[in-house]
């Protein structure tokens, strides 16, 4: 569970700040309480399939490798599984219910997801709000997320 916990806290870090080295990751998972070394950050960034790109502030980031539900690593989807609790619809907006604490990282994996139908994501503690133009693509959100669950 160390490890699962682990690589959640990494996919959450990576989703709200720009990461660029392994170094600055090690130190951002021991601010967040977590004792790790460089080599089993190495293997996290593997196992979870995460490249560099090159962000709005000319900068290099960690992200996760391609944004198409089909390639996101299973590692991911696993994560996303434990997390999620549940996916309902409501009018134009998708609703997940997730594990405390873990709303931000799922927020990050929808994001990766890059669904046309998705206008935006907000997320509080324990929940991720899924924006979308009407209660139809609302639907298919709510579906093609229930549908990583299975």
């Amino acid at each position: 569970m160390a490890r699962n916990s682990r690589q959640s806290k990494i996919l959450e870090l990576i989703s709200l700040q720009e990461i660029e080295t392994q170094e600055e990751l090690v130190a951002a998972l021991r601010d967040a309480n977590f004792d790790v070394t460089q080599a089993t950050i190495s293997r996290d960034i593997k196992e979870l399939g995460l490249i560099k790109i090159l962000s709005d502030s000319k900068k290099y980031k960690y992200t996760v490798a391609n944004s198409s539900i089909q390639a996101l690593s299973n590692k991911c989807l696993n994560i996303f599984k434990e997390c999620v609790i549940s996916v309902k619809s409501a009018s134009n907006l998708t609703i997940v219910k997730v594990i405390k604490g873990t709303a931000g990282m799922v927020s990050g994996l929808i994001d990766q997801l890059s669904l046309s139908q998705i206008l935006g994501c907000t997320y509080g503690d324990d929940t991720v709000l899924v924006i979308t133009s009407n209660e139809e693509d609302s639907f298919f959100v709510r579906d093609k997320l229930n549908s990583l669950l299975n």
